[in-house]
């Protein structure tokens, strides 16, 4: 038996054992930094996490050298989903400990996306396939959706433009400057409304409710795109099949 049969497949007793102990580590790491967010740990605490955190580096990174030595395409692997987020996942740990840069930032919850391996683990072929149509969907929808991005992006602009114009005299704080009132503009267009800025114009309230119809379309039109081509990707798979 290969090494590329232990890392790659999972068909064998000896690849599931070596997919299992990655996906018991991944699950224990995720709890670690759960638990490291807890107030008034005590330094003990603080320094065995640190250690376990330590050693799941030194394995993740030996796990993702093994990857990139047994992966039939090496540049496919590093530059896939799965190569990407096992490197975020342990470059900040070097960065922080060896050049001091990064320190601060804590990437490790994004190991949780790992968990996908599950599905190849216990060869749940079918989430697989879903899997693999909901790419295929964004991917002859990516048009459309940069095209949407991009119109809807105008939109929190002009929204926050026009705010400030109705509401900068009247509210100075949360309305000083455009750039303030972009905080506004995309809460009030992805309808999430926190309330801690809101319009007390008249002008403001009627410019406030064009925004606001205009907001569920940003929610909306995205979902419909993206179930579009899904559906299309599915007729296109069955067509192949019959």
């Amino acid at each position: 038996m290969s090494l590329r049969d232990i890392v790659q497949e999972s068909d064998t007793k000896a690849g599931r054992a070596f997919d299992s102990v990655i996906l018991v580590l991944i699950i224990s790491s995720i709890i670690t930094v759960t638990f490291e967010t807890l107030p008034d740990l005590s330094p003990a605490a603080k320094r065995a996490f640190y250690i376990f955190e330590a050693v799941s580096v030194v394995l993740f990174t030996i796990e993702y050298v093994l990857r990139i030595v047994t992966a039939p395409k090496v540049r496919s692997y590093i530059c896939s989903f799965h190569g990407i987020i096992d490197l975020i996942a342990i470059l900040p740990f070097y960065l922080s400990a060896g050049f001091g840069l990064l320190a601060g930032i804590d990437l490790r919850a994004v190991r949780a996306f790992r968990l996908f391996r599950v599905f190849r683990l216990f060869k749940l072929a079918r989430f697989d396939g879903a899997m693999a149509r909901f790419g295929k969907a964004i991917s002859h929808a990516k048009e459309e959706i940069m095209i949407f991005l991009f119109a809807t992006m105008i939109l929190l602009y002009l929204s926050a433009v026009g705010i400030y114009y109705f509401e900068h005299e009247a509210q100075p704080e949360d309305f000083g400057s455009i750039i303030h009132s972009l905080w506004w503009a995309l809460i009030t267009l992805t309808t999430v409304g926190y309330g801690d800025a809101y319009p007390v114009t008249v002008g403001g309230k009627l410019f406030t409710s064009i925004i606001l119809i205009c907001g569920l379309g940003v929610v909306a039109i995205p979902a419909g795109i993206v179930a579009s081509a899904l559906s299309k990707v599915v007729r296109n798979e069955e067509r192949r099949a019959a």
